[in-house]
């Protein structure tokens, strides 16, 4: 029998760099409907939750069908919060999707949340897809190891293209199983000198020697972090052909 496996989707209403994106209108629907919708479609999850602080936030997503968890308002990060959303779970494997992942595809989440069935060592992984964009400081960009396990998390372009042009790179795709013990344990820890430099909650868990496995996926979902990114997400949906499963 499969652990059995829930996503939650962490969102908060004022976001720093595009305020109230979570409820932005991408083609006649939030952006977080769209996350919890497509998440719906993953073959290996058996629950999706919306983790937030807003009752707004709460309202909308209850009102397209969706399920809440209310959860604090002081949370550092989106790990923080789906780790207080994993205390009401019963589930073995808590599955962090960003909700601003309007494009993610189910397949894809579950390629990731595989690598936790197949290893039994792995306590948490990531999405990374091939990346060349430079100089984008809003993409985290990953360095991985011959085992596909992460090195590094930085918004700088790494490997550095100083003395290799065109060296290729990879961009964390924001989809993360975590094994829920492992989850609540994170909670627990301070945050890093490296996660507070990057401004990026994952290398938390680099930092502390942990492993972080990479799964590698052919994408063009974006996370939306700013007005162009946004954009990019409204023309993409317009064609986007797990839209027109969900639309209505």
């Amino acid at each position: 029998m499969r652990p059995r496996t829930a996503a939650v989707i962490p969102v908060r209403l004022e976001s720093a760099r595009l305020p109230r994106k979570a409820l932005a209108d991408i083609c006649g629907l939030p952006m977080v409907v769209h996350v919890f919708r497509r998440c719906l479609m993953a073959e290996l999850l058996d629950e999706v939750f919306v983790a937030t602080d807003s009752n707004e936030i709460a309202d909308v997503v209850g009102d397209h069908g969706g399920a809440v968890i209310m959860t604090a308002a002081d949370h550092k990060n989106g790990t923080e919060r789906i780790a207080e959303a994993a205390g009401h779970l019963d589930a073995e494997i808590v599955v962090n999707v960003f909700g601003d992942e309007a494009l993610v595809d189910p397949t894809s989440i579950d390629k990731v949340v595989e690598a936790l069935h197949e290893d039994p060592d792995v306590q948490v992984a990531i999405l990374v897809n091939p990346f060349s964009r430079r100089n984008s400081p809003s993409d985290i960009k990953v360095v991985l190891d011959d085992q596909c396990n992460v090195m590094y998390f930085s918004r700088s372009d790494i490997p550095s293209d100083s003395r290799t042009p065109g060296a290729p790179m990879f961009k964390a795709y924001h989809i993360l199983p975590f094994r829920r013990a492992f989850l609540l344990e994170y909670a627990t820890w301070a945050p890093g000198a490296l996660e507070q430099v990057e401004y990026h909650e994952h290398l938390r868990i680099l930092e502390r020697g942990y492993a972080i496995r990479a799964v590698e996926v052919e994408s063009s979902a974006v996370s939306v972090d700013t007005q162009e990114d946004l954009e990019y997400v409204r023309e993409k949906m317009k064609s986007d052909p797990l839209f027109a499963l969900y639309a209505s």
